[in-house]
């Protein structure tokens, strides 16, 4: 609405939720906008980092960040003894204090006998001095024992902490097992209690939006967004919940410190997905897995996480990755975009480049606000190899932007290893690199790969295998034609943008809420077209 103007007529409402600051995330961001586009009053709600901004537009959708306290995110081991090991101090400070003051009590004792030496070699010591002294010695005895005994209780709580966060220990899976066995999918209400933190802060907001839809993005969303339609429709609103899985939750690494939460969040996600008027998810192969997974009557519709077709903006800057790195057309120049981690693989780029000689690599994966420490390793690691001066680490850029900024590069690359969900998509950086018009290097991964293979537009190699690596990118550098003449293929590039996935999402919502009709306005337009 612009200030002073009237409300902007709207089909109905669309509460949107994301466990995440919105920021960096191009999916709900591009979900957000087009359905505003499209009529829907859209009311797109995240979580509020520190020092975040509350709210703002996406186009005509408003975004709303959630302050999110996570008071029952520790499982309650954390706060109690365990007979496991009965000696082990109680979780806390308790074990440090112990410790701390048993050493400030030997080093007082210490100090006493320096004290009194001192006043011996100047005479000046008395023979009440020297009694006195005679009680140091089982005092500083007293102290070391006692020392000692508090830094095997706090070496019996770590223990405890380190049997607790153990997924191969008996007592662990036995627990877990126990409440899978007694309470089935509800076994995520004892193993994370956590997941209630995002009901408590996101419950009420949504019930005072009194939303006709509710588009429910990832796992931790889907029980908040069920509750709130259930309490929608007992409110006489007629509310639907459309589900959007980014991935699939039995393929997500589990947390190293916390053998319960994986298995909490399968079950979440088990005890709600069959109450969602609909889903969505981001690829066939998922769509086909979670069907099977969670016996779905109807397989899910698929929206990926498409570029939007390329528009002339005003703003746009028009220098490109190669422009940014400082080359020369002639120098071979091949791109990674994206987050980094262990699991994307991108540690190889580097260690492949002593054997190609003259290609340079830019990673654009400096984030504005995250911890970028991943990337500064790879940094440190170029410098390592001696390839520093052909390693080019540079910051995101919008995401609309993207693929005209990698168009100046020979050729993307998506190293990531075998991990359950990477098989399953066509990632975002693939359809940005189609965009782009780039040859593709990528690991043999099952769903890209087959892509590569059906469309002849990059080469594929074997995960984790720099040799393989090596051959993959001297093949595309060699003929870079013979990879982008894929692109002029009537339809591909026309079915992987964002503007064919809002139609899909369009198609969902008159799915779930066929009495919400389009606005007159747009019905007319349809009419009119057709006369």
């Amino acid at each position: 609405m612009e200030p002073g103007g009237a409300p902007r007529p709207t089909r109905g409402r669309v509460v949107m939720l994301v466990d995440n600051g919105v920021h960096g995330d191009s999916r709900v961001q591009k979900t957000a906008r087009s359905a505003a586009e499209a009529g829907w009053d859209v009311v797109l709600l995240g979580i509020l980092g520190h020092g975040a901004q509350e709210s703002w537009t996406i186009g005509d959708a408003r975004v709303r960040l959630i302050r999110v306290p996570r008071s029952l995110g520790q499982h309650p081991s954390q706060f109690h003894r365990s007979m496991r090991r009965p000696l082990a101090y109680p979780p806390g400070r308790q074990g440090g204090y112990r410790i701390q003051r048993m050493k400030a009590w030997q080093a007082a004792v210490e100090e006493r006998r320096v004290a009194r030496a001192a006043a011996r070699r100047s005479g000046a010591g008395s023979v009440a001095g020297q009694l006195r002294g005679l009680l140091d010695v089982p005092a500083m005895s007293a102290a070391k024992v006692l020392g000692r005994w508090a830094k095997f209780r706090a070496g019996e709580l770590h223990r405890l902490r380190l049997r607790q966060q153990d997924p191969d220990d008996l007592v662990t899976r036995t627990s877990i097992r126990f409440w899978q066995l007694i309470l089935g999918p509800r076994a995520w209400r004892r193993l994370d209690r956590g997941l209630w933190d995002y009901e408590l802060a996101f419950g009420p907001v949504i019930d005072q939006l009194a939303p006709d839809i509710i588009h429910a993005n990832d796992f931790r969303m889907i029980g908040v967004g069920v509750r709130a339609a259930r309490r929608g429709r007992a409110r006489g609103l007629g509310t639907r919940l459309v589900w959007d899985a980014h991935e699939f939750v039995g393929g997500v690494l589990g947390r190293a410190d916390n053998p319960r939460w994986l298995p909490a969040q399968v079950a979440h996600v088990q005890e709600y997905v069959g109450a969602a008027d609909a889903v969505v998810t981001v690829s066939a192969t998922l769509a086909e897995l979670l069907q099977r997974t969670h016996r779905l009557p109807v397989c899910p519709d698929v929206v990926l996480n498409a570029p939007p077709r390329p528009v002339t903006q005003a703003h746009d800057t028009g220098v490109d990755v190669r422009a940014r790195c400082g080359l020369d057309a002639a120098t071979p120049l091949l791109v990674y975009c994206g987050g980094v981690n262990q699991s994307r693989g991108v540690e190889l780029m580097i260690d492949a480049l002593p054997q190609l000689d003259g290609v340079h690599v830019a990673l654009v994966t400096l984030h504005p606000t995250a911890n970028n420490a991943a990337s500064e390793a790879l940094r440190a690691r170029a410098v390592e190899v001696g390839v520093a001066d052909r390693v080019h680490l540079l910051p995101y850029v919008p995401h609309w932007q993207v693929p005209a900024f990698l168009s100046g590069a020979d050729a993307g690359v998506i190293p990531i290893h075998h991990k359950p969900n990477h098989e399953l998509a066509l990632i975002t950086k693939f359809l940005e690199y189609s965009h782009a018009r780039l040859p593709i290097v990528v690991s043999d991964v099952r769903t890209m790969a087959d892509t590569v293979r059906e469309t002849g537009q990059g080469e594929i190699f074997r995960a984790e295998d720099v040799a393989d690596y090596v051959r993959a990118v001297r093949a595309v550098l060699a003929d870079p034609a013979r990879y982008r003449v894929a692109y002029d293929r009537s339809g591909l590039i026309d079915g992987w943008t964002w503007e064919a996935q809002a139609e899909v999402l369009e198609t969902v919502y008159r799915r779930v809420r066929p009495d919400l009709a389009p606005l007159a306005a747009e019905r007319a337009g349809a009419t009119s077209g057709a006369g």
